[in-house]
């Protein structure tokens, strides 16, 4: 059963809700009564802002955080469940909004050293401990290659600022196949603390204009008019950027405060009406929960989001909050403020914090990206007892003995706190920096040298070469100076070599084109050749459209067409080394033997002019996919351990693209280095102390530097025309 669901980005992060710890039971302080004359009249006395004990919305955080808890155990059972993080964020907004309006009435101001003393009373005990043990937990229960980016995340998670954090690596495409990390939920309660930076001081001002009684409905106009424009603004921005860049709109602040301030409007409008008919709060309770559901139920990782989508689950979840208590039979508000559903709602924030790193654990122990159905109902269990633990042993405790109220206690515990956690991470990066130290010794580490011999995978009693913790890091120059990103269309290239050489050589590709280029330019330096890269993330070669995180990526045809009109009009290069992954699909192919034959007549209509113009076309036929991230693996287990191994059959795919087009093309050249990566039937992760992969499927610049004489020898056909 697939736990990690759809990610918004490259290795993408998975979606994850927020459950709002702003009280175990929700509670909100009646107002005086002059304030709420006119609110009661309204909305009689079911009215949200008239009652102390909300306990329909304490049931509504429960389903949302049911939502994520299905989602993540199995999300093709409920692909859509990252909504639950929608729900949260409008409870969250019209929660604390309703706290600031009582602040304001009934002191005449509003303090901000109380409000973020308050939420780190709230906030930060729980999520401190949980970030310490996951921390702790971390060094015994993950792979070591995974210690660096850990400690970075929980860096960014007790400093709240995680969100900008996957923000930037969604767009990262060396970070597409790094595994979850145990705190990367962590985004969302960054992005309440960031909107939290803000929202509070449209209040702060609000209070300031004054208390008389023939001021309070231009005041209460004033505030809906600030908040409503914070709503307004931030919806058009998450809009317009979910859809022209929906991976890093997933977790900015600007695209996601809306929600928050969905929730709080809907606080200030219930001060001043409400919903009398007890009918019509039957029916819009059951219609918001409906709306939850419908979303929960048909969105999936192909929906683009937050954007327009959004509003479904935040306007559902204002439905279920507007409705209010109401009693008839078979009501919404029945089964929100039953006594399971409130005890959903009261662990639900704990919940939340620890369900994540123990499912990441658990996949990480069984070295699987999927739990079987027994191990995902055990998932659950241990977090409900863990979240349930914290809680009594944690939350309540802050609460019931008043600790941490001063804003001096509160700002002493937060620093504190984020030292202890700093402190772990610093200590998980200093053993990341002392398992990396490897030097590289061309005695020991000979990488495919060693092939055909008594001893293929190198000696045991030497280290490997890069560290397996390292293997990242070992990239080709280009990813420092020229890889294109997926969004990017206007030219950009590498060029090596001297200008007068008489021989001039382009690589074009993606991602397993540029791993080549530390071969080709250790073979261009001995030949003294001019070396033109052109490479781009994600991008094969072909002028049919293939598809990017589900949908065409026309970046790559516009790129691909630009590459060509230089290659055939200025550089006009001797030969063209050529690569691809055959994980590309094509955007409007029915099926996969179609796609791969759509996108090999693709390369066939992008050589031909190459060769036209008098360039000897070769392509390489791509490398090994070992399914497996292969540094972990080794790592965790042993370089010749059973585990670590691919299949030979498994590694390679007869439907390369490029193989159908140059069975099509009589004169382009073909280069197989299979026999490079396999002994025999089986595909090792470690040769000649040489670690052979970097992920599941890209060589480490080390082992593909080493290939260099192979690559020249295997290409010698095409080169002897230079």
């Amino acid at each position: 059963m697939g736990l990690l669901g759809p990610h918004p980005r490259p290795g993408d992060p998975p979606r994850l809700p927020y459950s709002h710890p702003e009280t175990r039971s929700v509670t909100i302080k009646a107002h005086n009564a002059t304030a709420l004359s006119s609110s009661a009249s309204a909305s009689g006395p079911a009215s949200g802002a008239s009652r102390r004990f909300l306990p329909e919305v304490q049931g509504l955080r429960a389903v949302a955080v049911g939502l994520v808890l299905v989602y993540h155990v199995d999300h093709d059972l409920l692909p859509g469940g990252y909504i639950g993080v929608d729900v949260f964020f409008v409870i969250s907004g019209f929660l604390i909004t309703s706290l600031l309006l009582r602040e304001a009435r009934e002191h005449g101001r509003v303090s901000l050293s109380r409000f973020y003393a308050r939420r780190i009373r709230r906030i930060l005990p729980a999520a401190s401990v949980v970030l310490a043990v996951t921390g702790v937990a971390a060094f015994w229960l993950l792979p070591a290659p995974r210690l660096a980016e850990i400690a970075k995340e929980l860096a960014a998670s007790a400093f709240y600022v995680e969100n900008l954090l996957l923000a930037d690596q969604s767009v990262d495409y060396l970070s597409a196949e790094t595994a979850a990390s145990p705190v990367q939920h962590f985004w969302s309660l960054a992005v309440e603390e960031q909107f939290y930076l803000l929202w509070p001081l449209l209040f702060a001002g609000w209070a300031m204009l004054g208390l008389r009684s023939d001021q309070r409905l231009g005041r209460r106009r004033v505030v809906l008019a600030a908040a409503g424009t914070v709503l307004v603004a931030s919806l058009v921005c998450s809009v317009v950027m979910t859809a022209a860049d929906p991976q890093p709109a997933y977790f900015l602040p600007q695209t996601r405060m809306w929600e928050l301030a969905a929730g709080g409007v809907l606080a200030v409008v219930l001060t001043r009406y409400g919903i009398g008919a007890v009918w019509a709060r039957w029916a819009l309770a059951w219609a918001g929960l409906a709306a939850i559901g419908w979303a929960a139920w048909t969105y999936s990782g192909q929906t683009p989001f937050p954007g327009i989508a959004a509003a479904v689950p935040v306007l559902g979840a204002a439905a279920v909050i507007a409705a209010g208590e109401h009693h008839p039979r078979y009501s919404a508000y029945g089964l929100l403020s039953s006594a399971p559903a409130r005890f959903g709602g009261d662990i639900s924030y704990a919940l939340y914090l620890w369900h994540w790193p123990v499912i990441v654990f658990a996949l990480s122990l069984r070295e699987s990206d999927e739990l079987p159905l027994l191990s995902g109902v055990a998932v659950v269990i241990a977090s409900v007892l863990l979240a349930w633990g914290t809680k009594v042993a944690v939350e309540d405790p802050v609460r019931r003995h008043g600790l941490l109220r001063s804003g001096r206690a509160a700002a002493a515990f937060a620093v504190t706190a984020a030292l202890v956690v700093g402190l772990i991470g610093a200590a998980q990066f200093a053993r990341y920096e002392w398992l990396r130290s490897v030097e590289f010794d061309p005695v020991v580490h000979v990488g495919p040298a060693a092939l055909g011999t008594s001893d293929p995978f190198g000696s045991t009693d030497e280290q490997i070469y890069p560290s397996p913790v390292a293997a990242n890091e070992d990239l080709p120059d280009v990813y420092d100076e020229c890889q294109a990103s997926p969004r990017l269309t206007t030219l950009q290239k590498c060029v090596y070599g001297p200008d007068e050489a008489e021989t001039t050589v382009a690589v074009t590709g993606d991602s397993h084109a540029a791993q080549w280029v530390p071969a080709l330019r250790k073979i261009a330096e001995e030949q003294g050749w001019r070396l033109h890269i052109y490479a781009k993330s994600s991008c094969a070669f072909t002028l049919t459209t293939i598809e990017l995180n589900g949908k065409g990526y026309d970046e790559c045809a516009e790129w691909n067409k630009t590459v060509m009109e230089e290659l055939t009009t200025d550089v006009k290069p001797d030969v063209v080394f050529t690569s691809s992954s055959v994980g590309a699909d094509a955007a409007d192919s029915a099926t996969e033997s179609e796609s791969k034959l759509d996108i090999a007549t693709g390369m066939s209509r992008l050589w031909g002019p190459l060769e036209d113009a008098g360039s000897q076309v070769v392509a390489i036929r791509d490398t090994p996919r070992t399914g497996e991230r292969v540094p972990e693996c080794v790592s965790r287990h042993s370089r010749e351990s059973p585990e670590c191994m691919t299949a030979t059959a498994d590694a390679f795919s007869e439907q390369d693209p490029q193989l159908i087009a140059a069975a099509n093309d009589e004169d382009a050249e073909v280069i197989d280095l299979s026999d490079e990566f396999c002994i025999g039937d089986t595909c090792p992760p470690v040769i000649g102390n040489v670690l052979v992969y970097r992920d599941s499927n890209h060589l480490t610049a080390t082992y593909a530097e080493l290939l260099a004489p192979q690559l020249r020898a295997t290409a010698a056909d095409a080169l002897e025309q230079l």
